[in-house]
């Protein structure tokens, strides 16, 4: 009995052992990652500015249209915020986001999130959209850029309300916002995939 015992054991540690073998390991797991497949963790890029993850994707012709929104609003508030461009698709290639940043006259630090590590954190579910994280790391706004796609097919010609601006603001004060959330109209990230 004892002998079986051991057996048994010995055969449970063995088939143990080998399934942990049989996961895969990467450097990255549980961070997303720079262009260059680093793991990269863009909360803790910069400390004491808040963070901006503006969620991407190269054929979402609604985010493509924002290019020069978020490059507007980058550039303003560059001194107190960093912006990052989340790239959420597992089907992205380095190159093709290189490629669409340049199209789009971006200029800010594009990231990978195969795993959707980012997008879970900021609780992201359509591009384009963003999430502003406060100077202590902490998720206050997540959603639209503005209102001009209130709606698919229902396009203003300016938007009215300026929820990601607001958002930055209320963030760079210390305070807090009435809404932390606002839905955005685009490419649903669980369909990338």
């Amino acid at each position: 009995m004892l002998r079986t015992l051991r057996s048994f054991f010995r055969f449970a540690i063995a088939i143990a052992l080998f399934c942990m073998a049989c996961v895969p390991s990467t450097s990255s797991q549980g961070f997303a990652t720079d262009l260059a497949g680093k793991p990269f963790d863009p909360l803790h890029a910069v400390a004491g500015k808040v963070v901006v993850l503006i969620f991407v994707r190269t054929d979402c012709p609604i985010s493509n249209r924002y290019a020069p929104t978020v490059q507007q609003l980058a550039a303003r508030r560059a001194d107190q915020a960093i912006f990052f461009l989340v790239y959420p698709s597992r089907k992205e290639t380095p190159e093709a986001i290189r490629r669409h940043e340049k199209d789009f006259g971006y200029s800010l630090a594009a990231i990978r999130d195969p795993q959707h590590i980012l997008v879970k954190q900021s609780a992201a579910q359509i591009t384009p959209e963003a999430a502003v994280f406060n100077a202590s790391g902490r998720l206050v706004y997540h959603g639209r850029i503005d209102n001009l796609y209130e709606d698919f097919g229902h396009v203003r010609k300016t938007a009215t309300s300026h929820e990601l601006a607001d958002a930055i603001e209320a963030a760079i004060a210390g305070k807090s916002l009435v809404g932390s959330a606002t839905p955005a109209v685009g490419c649903y990230i669980s369909d990338i995939e």
